[in-house]
């Protein structure tokens, strides 16, 4: 894996597809993963480029802060080639 991954968990499905919309409008993103982790949490990934992966997530952070709580959010500039098995 050569290219960024964005990840964004927050506790709402309807906060999540709009955290995951704002994402790909704000920057030249592809969502790679979109899974319910449990408990009312979605975790959303995206990868491209760093400053674009940066961007897609601050765009994600402030179109859904109002709508849920936001559990985590995680940037990962280069992953390592191992990371990318666990997303297939």
């Amino acid at each position: 894996m050569k290219q960024a991954l964005g990840i964004f968990e927050i506790k709402s499905m309807l906060a999540a597809i709009t955290a995951a919309d704002a994402m790909v409008k704000a920057a030249d993103v592809t969502i790679v993963d979109f899974n319910f982790v449990g408990s009312g949490i979605v975790s959303v990934m995206v990868e491209g480029e760093v400053a674009a992966v940066k961007a897609a997530i601050e765009s994600a952070e402030k179109s859904a802060k109002d709508l849920a709580e936001i559990v985590s959010i995680n940037v990962i500039p280069r992953p390592h080639d191992e990371v990318a098995k666990l997303l297939k």
